[in-house]
C-alpha cells in the first residue's frame, strides 16, 4: 500500500489527480474499520490529517462553510448554537473517542445510508464542496447520495467542505438503534423548520439504498386541511384510507 502525506490543498489535489485510486482518509473511523475487516485493500491512500485548510469554519455569504475535516466534537461544541440539527446527529456518533476523531466529511465520503450526518444535512439544503485540480463545484446534498455507499465525486476529486445556512428555526434529529449508544442507525430522521421561508426540511437515513428527503418537504408549506371538510378521527378499520365529508353532512 502506498501512503501519501500532502502538506497543503493544492498538494493534497494534485497528488488525487496524480493518483485517482487514492483512498483520502482523516479520521479513519470508517476506512479503517473497512480495512482491518478486510473489505477493501487500497492500493494508496492519501492523508489528509495535516491539510490546515479543512479544519476550518467560517461564514461565505448567507451559509456556513464548514472544512471537510472539522470533527464532530468540535460541531458540538463551537456550532452546536447554529447547526442544532448537527449537533444533535454528531451527539450520537459513536463514542467521544470517535467524535474527537470521525469528521462529516468522512461521512461524506462513505456515503452510507445509515451515516448520522445526512439526514441534517438533507434537512437543511445543504452543499457538498468538491475540489479538484482543475476547479472547484458545489452540489446540493440531495444529488450527491447516488446509491449504497456511492456519491457523485469524480475519481480526481476530493471534498472540501460543506456549506449550510445557519438554524432559522427549530431543528431535531432521531435515532432508532438496537441501543441507546454507539450502534447503527435502524432508522433515523431530522427536520429542519425555516420560519423565514415557511418551510419544513427533512432527511430520513437508513429506510432507503441512499439517505433521502421526504418528498412532501420540498413544497413552500405544509399542506393544510379544507376548511370546509370535516374528518373521521380515525379509519373505521385497519388498512382503510382516512375518509373526509363536506362539513355539515
Amino acid at each position: 500500500m502506498e501512503f501519501l502525506q500532502p502538506a497543503t490543498w493544492p498538494e493534497a489535489l494534485a497528488m488525487k489527480a496524480a493518483h485517482p485510486e487514492a483512498l483520502p482518509i482523516a479520521g479513519g473511523t470508517d476506512v479503517m474499520v473497512e480495512i482491518n475487516f478486510d473489505r477493501q485493500r487500497p492500493a494508496s491512500v492519501i492523508d489528509l490529517t495535516r491539510i490546515a485548510d479543512l479544519d476550518e469554519w467560517g461564514m461565505d455569504g448567507a451559509f456556513l462553510r464548514i472544512g471537510a475535516g472539522v470533527t464532530y466534537a468540535r460541531i458540538i461544541d463551537e456550532l452546536g448554537d447554529r447547526l442544532p440539527g448537527l449537533a444533535m446527529a454528531s451527539r450520537t456518533v459513536g463514542s467521544p473517542q470517535i467524535r474527537n476523531r470521525g469528521t462529516v466529511g468522512g461521512n461524506l465520503g462513505s456515503a452510507s445510508p445509515a451515516g448520522d450526518a445526512h439526514p441534517p444535512l438533507l434537512a437543511s439544503d445543504a452543499l457538498v464542496e468538491l475540489a479538484s485540480a482543475t476547479g472547484t463545484r458545489r452540489l446540493p446534498a440531495r444529488e450527491f447520495y447516488i446509491g449504497p455507499k456511492r456519491n457523485a465525486m469524480r475519481k480526481d476529486e476530493l471534498i472540501a467542505a460543506f456549506l449550510v445556512e445557519p438554524a432559522k428555526g427549530a431543528q431535531q434529529f432521531c435515532k432508532v438503534g438496537t441501543r441507546n449508544a454507539m450502534v447503527i442507525a435502524v432508522c433515523s430522521f431530522a427536520v429542519a423548520l425555516d420560519a423565514e421561508r415557511r418551510q419544513v426540511g427533512t432527511g430520513i437515513g437508513s429506510a432507503a439504498p441512499t439517505p433521502v428527503r421526504w418528498p412532501a418537504s420540498a413544497s413552500s408549506s405544509p399542506p393544510r386541511r379544507d376548511p370546509s371538510t370535516t374528518c373521521a378521527a380515525r379509519p373505521p378499520t385497519a388498512g382503510t384510507p382516512w375518509r373526509c365529508w363536506p362539513a355539515g353532512a
